[in-house]
């Protein structure tokens, strides 16, 4: 069954209550969390424009579209950052580093950046500029601008939602929902997919894999469940009488 319904509120107790915005009320079992993430952009006018289309976050995935072009690389995080401009110089040599008004702290890093030819900029950007989300230019603060025909960006990425958090989950210190193999986290009952608890890489076929694996902890965890319990009940030596049995209904796992 497939609810379009935005979730508000996970109560637990024996069992899980989900409560909707329309405030009807759903029970299950158990519940797999695979929310995903939301990109925080950095608070720079008319970014939103140009993101996913000249201006993008992965060169895995985007990489190869770019490549050869004059690109900007827009760091926050710097310790992240260098790992992300080596990256980068794979797919375009002519590159130009933006801190966004930040300093460049790591002189090593600095120096062997330089070394490659890459400037590095440390103004504050102003805005963008270009038609239709195909970047042109690059302007700061200060007036001054740079020609750029796309470039990455490294967005914050933050949970869509709080669920984890409430219901008492432990997360990782990528900020994803720690779990084990079969997606089960630290709370009885609750298991994690997708980008909620793979934070890097993240992309699609590796989110819907993780998906198919909690799929699977789940499946398996109320199935063992279901069997033990049925069997002490069937077996219990001071249960004679099985005329009032009435066989128990089929446990729902809620996914959102």
């Amino acid at each position: 069954m497939y609810l379009k319904r935005e979730v508000t509120l996970v109560i637990k107790d024996t069992e899980f209550e989900l409560v909707t915005s329309e405030r009807e009320k759903y029970f299950s079992m158990t519940i797999i969390i695979s929310t995903g993430l939301k990109d925080v952009l950095p608070n720079i006018e008319n970014i939103s424009d140009f993101y996913g289309k000249t201006l993008f976050h992965c060169p895995y995935c985007d990489g190869w579209e770019l490549r050869d072009k004059p690109l900007a690389v827009i760091i926050g995080d710097q310790v992240q950052g260098f790992h992300f401009i080596q990256t980068i110089y794979n797919w375009s040599k002519d590159l130009v580093v933006l801190t966004n008004g930040k300093v460049f702290q790591n002189a090593e890093q600095k120096n062997l950046i330089r070394h490659k030819g890459i400037k590095i900029i440390e103004n504050k950007i102003k805005k963008f500029e270009g038609s239709n989300g195909h970047m042109q230019k690059i302007i700061f603060d200060n007036g001054e601008s740079v020609l750029r025909k796309g470039g990455f960006v490294m967005p914050q990425l933050v949970q869509s939602s709080d669920f984890g958090k409430r219901l008492g989950c432990e997360y990782n210190s990528l900020g994803g929902i720690s779990v084990d193999s079969f997606g089960r986290t630290n709370v009885q009952g609750v298991y994690a997919a997708g980008d909620a608890s793979v934070i890097n890489p993240a992309q699609i076929i590796i989110a819907a894999a993780e998906g198919v694996r909690a799929a699977a902890g789940v499946n398996t965890d109320l199935t063992q469940k279901e069997f033990l319990d049925e069997s002490v009940y069937y077996h219990s030596p001071f249960i004679t009488d099985f005329s009032g049995f009435i066989p128990r209904k089929q446990i729902i796992n809620f996914i959102f």
